[in-house]
């Protein structure tokens, strides 16, 4: 037996005191011990050699209720303490933070003013400039207009002028006559000759380059990408999808295999070689924007394509970029670039975008693809569009998704 005090014997108890509390239900005495391993009081036969105590660490509970009085007393010190501490906290610190919260939410609206209002300032400053623009690209255009209009005029009278000469010297002189003007006949005609015919000039035309700003891009981007909720929900056409593709259930990723899959049944709107997919959504007019994830992958093309792009066979016809039925961003490895009809631009990109932005302005005939983490515009392209177009995909590593 383990006894932390003298060993319990034969009547032995915890001394004078108060009067005894409950008593042992098996041998009636009184529990003046406690038995550590059990964690309970005991009495004195339990803790003795034939009790059902022996062996275990055994002690007075006199001293086991002092231990945990002094125990009450640590904790009771401690709660004061600690409350001491609440109170001082909420007395001096949340004031405090109060204060300095209010001081920092007026600091954080006065940034706020000031900034939109650095960039209303801006804003209507750029518009201004590019109005005058307009407007000075405009004057300029009717400028040219009238001149050629003087200047047209006055051709036409100075034929009327020379055709009169001739058709009086046909009508009015006699042979030796006419002979004896051959000289002035052939002045009139060389004259004439000399008035040539009117050509296309781009310096009749209004010059749209006039309402182009990187600044004005990149906050329409920035706007348009930042109301994407009331956008198309854009979906993959499954007809379309390569067997070199796998497209998830809710048919907004794409997963390139270097399997071809046998379960894809080939039909006419299917690409059959390269790893491509149409969207299932056509555009005719109007402003369209999709973000698309491309992360995790390192070989992708991202862009619109017309429905008239061929689907059958690995030629360039059927290749994003290559031929004049797509406009694709492209990325192989660490190579960005933009591509259509065989003509690739390079890039100068120093890392691969998280996400990619598509915007699709078909009145403006403008494609603009924008990282939105950076607010950076990557690439604009101006041309003629026909439609209907299709966003177009491909992944050639891993996968790609569209966002919303």
């Amino acid at each position: 037996m383990s006894a932390e005090g003298a060993e319990p014997g034969p009547g032995s108890g915890p001394g004078p005191g108060p009067e005894p509390g409950p008593l042992c239900p098996e041998h009636g005495q009184a529990l003046s011990w406690f038995c550590r391993s059990e964690r309970r009081p005991v009495c004195a036969a339990c803790a003795g050699l034939g009790g059902r105590c022996r062996g275990h660490r055994i002690r007075r509970a006199e001293e086991r209720a002092e231990e945990l009085r002094n125990k009450i007393v640590d904790q009771c010190e401690r709660l004061q303490l600690q409350s001491a501490a609440i109170t001082k906290y909420v007395a001096d610190v949340l004031p405090g933070k109060n204060q300095r919260a209010v001081s920092m939410a007026s600091a954080a609206r006065e940034l706020v003013i000031q900034r939109l209002s650095l960039v209303r300032s801006l804003c209507e400053s750029e518009e201004q400039r590019l109005l005058e623009q307009v407007h000075g690209e405009e004057e300029r255009a009717h400028q040219s207009i009238l001149t050629q209009r003087v200047h047209w005029a006055e051709a036409l009278q100075k034929l009327d002028t020379i055709r009169t000469s001739l058709v009086g010297m046909l009508t009015h002189l006699d042979d030796l006559q006419l002979i004896q003007k051959e000289q002035e006949i052939f002045e009139r005609t060389e004259e004439a000759e000399g008035i040539l015919d009117p050509q296309e000039s781009e310096m009749l035309n209004f010059n749209e380059k006039c309402t182009r700003s990187p600044l004005l891009t990149q906050l329409w981007a920035t706007a348009v990408l930042g109301s994407l909720s009331g956008t198309e929900d854009i979906r993959i056409d499954e007809r379309t999808v390569s067997p070199f593709l796998q497209l998830s259930d809710d048919r907004k990723t794409l997963t390139f295999s270097t399997k071809k899959s046998k379960a894809c049944a080939d039909g006419p709107e299917r690409f059959d070689h390269w790893p491509n997919a149409l969207a299932a959504t056509a555009f005719q007019n109007g402003l369209h924007a999709w973000m698309v994830n491309v992360q995790n992958s390192c070989a992708y093309k991202v862009g619109v394509a017309s429905g008239h792009l061929p689907r059958k066979g690995s030629g360039s016809d059927c290749r994003l970029g290559h031929n004049a039925f797509s406009w694709v961003f492209s990325r192989y490895d660490q190579e960005f670039r933009f591509s259509h009809n065989g003509q690739h631009e390079p890039l100068g990109l120093l890392r691969g975008p998280a996400q990619l932005g598509v915007l699709l302005d078909l009145q403006a005939q403008e494609l603009l693809f924008y990282e939105p983490a950076s607010g950076t515009v990557l690439y604009t392209h101006h041309g003629s569009f026909p439609g209907p177009l299709f966003p177009v995909f491909a992944v050639a590593d891993q996968t790609i998704s569209i966002v919303r």
